[in-house]
């Protein structure tokens, strides 16, 4: 019988979404192992089986994002949770602080009393099993270390999470032994790079292509009002037939909602990323999060949306320091948006990016 992912993908070449490639075939195959060893069933008392996770790594346009999508799209797995590693890890520095600053009815209503019993004022294993009562399957895009608040809580925190049977699926452009390389104290690092290669099957990506990058490379990215029908081709095929959700960004304790996401790809209109006050913190969430952002119904800028012209320019900031691709839709091109009125002159920065993120060197050169 053909696995979820093998027919996923199968479906993807069909229809030409995607081009066969050899280099990815033993992603897919460890892949299909993950999905097998997913639906065993539990063993005595009803405890989940230990199933060995899945580490991916290589350089970015190699497809990992994309096998993730179809992974993460295909598993019946019901309790499963994708995220960001830094929002992930965003959220688990929160809920430390919310276990050391609360007291007993304060963690009881966050951790649930079956959460705050054990552990003293440890809160590592509350923060653990409050996040395996969540998911069983955790998938992290982009893992990497280099915050020293991160590698100092990772060690324990993975290996409380994988002894309540919490399955991870991580992708990183780095190998285990690069991570947090040269970091201060890495030496207390260190065991985390063992409990990953002991609870993770590692695999090179370094010969694969995805191929939806090379069609990203090629595409045109600024849409104006007549091309409107180009803007909507270029989301359904690198969207590829999956089908879109929300997503939840755990921004210093709110909760930033993108109503439309598939995989590492996300699509909003401008009022929904301007219009609301969201600030620099909230579009870094959403730049580290997807790899691509469709924008759509940038209007004409003045002073009478200066407030959100302002925010579009801290927008585009976070998504041209994360290096995530931009698929405008726009009422005119970059140079014609805000051409008078307050901030104008400042705008021309903006306009300049716009421009640049554009360019082929620069598609070629964005994150997966």
């Amino acid at each position: 019988m053909t696995s979820r992912i093998r027919n996923a993908y199968d479906i993807r070449v069909e229809e030409g979404v995607l081009k066969p490639d050899p280099a990815q075939e033993s992603v897919i195959a460890a892949l299909e192992r993950l999905e097998t060893d997913l639906a065993k069933k539990p063993g005595l008392f009803g405890k989940a089986p230990e199933v060995r996770g899945i580490y991916l790594y290589g350089p970015p346009g190699r497809g990992k994002s994309m096998l993730m999508d179809l992974f993460y799209s295909a598993t019946p797995e019901p309790r499963k949770m994708r995220a960001h590693f830094h929002a992930f890890m965003a959220r688990i520095h929160d809920l430390v602080r919310q276990w050391r600053e609360g007291d007993a009815k304060t963690r009881k209503a966050v951790f649930g009393t079956q959460h705050s019993r054990k552990g003293g004022d440890d809160p590592i294993p509350p923060v653990a099993r409050l996040i395996a009562s969540e998911a069983r399957l955790l998938c992290f895009d982009e893992l990497q270390v280099t915050d020293i608040a991160d590698a100092m809580i990772l060690g324990r925190l993975f290996e409380a999470l994988f002894e309540d049977r919490v399955v991870l699926a991580i992708t990183s452009n780095r190998a285990p032994e690069d991570l947090y390389k040269n970091g201060v104290n890495r030496q207390l690092f260190t065991p985390f790079i063992d409990i990953i290669r002991e609870r993770c099957e590692v695999v090179p990506t370094a010969g694969a292509r995805d191929w939806r990058l090379d069609r990203m490379t090629s595409a045109q990215v600024w849409h104006t009002p007549d091309d409107r029908a180009g803007f909507e081709d270029l989301w359904r095929e690198l969207k590829g037939g999956e089908p879109e959700e929300p997503a939840h960004l755990t921004v210093l304790g709110r909760d930033v909602k993108i109503e439309r996401t598939v995989g590492s790809m996300a699509r909003a209109t401008f009022a929904e990323l301007c219009a609301r006050p969201l600030g620099s913190q909230d579009y870094l969430a959403v730049a580290q999060r997807f790899h691509t952002l469709f924008l759509e119904d940038v209007p004409i800028l003045s002073s009478a949306n200066h407030h959100e012209a302002r925010r579009l320019v801290t927008l585009v900031d976070a998504l041209y320091e994360a290096k995530t691709r931009l698929i405008v839709l726009a009422a005119a091109r970059p140079e014609a948006l805000y051409t008078e009125g307050v901030g104008a002159f400042e705008f021309e920065r903006t306009v300049s990016r716009f421009n640049e993120m554009q360019s082929k060197d620069w598609l070629a050169h964005v994150r997966d």
